[in-house]
């Protein structure tokens, strides 16, 4: 988790990954709420002023990354991008690349995984499980690497549900390294190995996507450099 002292809008700032007069795509540290919670406490949007970069008001959230999940996070510099980002979201038309490192190692090298999730508790909501009367749910995911008990997998989720790529890999027995929900991580073991590559925004008709891609969070380099997996290069400017 970010230091709480040290981190400041200045960092939050330099984790810009792109900038336009419509949007913002920074690089959403692992261990920081995007939101304040019923409890209060540190967290991303308070930092949000510090974005503004000319503009009257702060940028809002477009989407949501869970506390412990990384990278790329999509916000909205005013009212009319933002109801436009909703949509696109809403629609599934925004592309979002996610890397995670799993227990084990499936037999093929890509599927689809179509499993319906619910809410697992009615007091925990953000609980999810694979539930036939659930709202329908798929993602799709192919091996990039496999190593000793873990292989690293991208997943491509074409919904958008609460904690569905946790989720999914579980229900496929391939829970994510470091998941206390739907893995089985111990007590001081690793953190959640699960970070938002990148992202692709259809933001303007008859022009290209927006597209990002943030690098590795610094607990998953490391399982990259010891499991011996090179990070591909950086996509184009969006």
């Amino acid at each position: 988790m970010p230091n709480a002292p040290s981190f400041s809008a200045a960092d939050l700032a330099a984790r810009v990954l792109h900038r336009d007069g419509l949007m913002l795509i920074v690089d959403k540290p692992a261990g920081l709420p995007v939101h304040a919670g019923p409890k209060g406490g540190l967290n991303l949007e308070q930092f949000f002023e510090g974005l503004r970069f000319g503009l009257p008001r702060d940028p809002a959230l477009a989407h949501r990354l869970d506390k412990d999940t990384s990278g790329c996070l999509v916000l909205g510099r005013h009212r009319k991008a933002l109801a436009r980002l909703g949509k696109l979201f809403s629609n599934g038309r925004v592309g979002k690349t996610y890397w995670a490192v799993v227990k084990g190692a499936p037999a093929e090298d890509a599927g689809r995984i179509d499993a319906p999730l619910a809410k697992r508790s009615p007091d925990r909501g953000w609980w999810m499980a694979v539930d036939p009367a659930g709202l329908p749910s798929s993602t799709e995911w192919r091996v990039m690497a496999r190593g000793a008990s873990l292989s690293w997998i991208e997943f491509t989720p074409l919904t958008g549900r609460t904690h569905q790529i946790r989720a999914h890999a579980a229900h496929i027995g391939l829970p994510l390294i470091g998941d206390p929900i739907y893995g089985a991580a111990a007590v001081g073991g690793p953190r959640l190995h699960l970070h938002a590559r990148a992202v692709s925004v259809p933001m303007r008709e008859a022009h290209p996507p927006v597209t990002a891609q943030a690098p590795l969070p610094p607990h998953m380099a490391e399982t990259f450099a010891a499991m011996g997996w090179a990070e591909p290069a950086a996509l184009a400017p969006g």
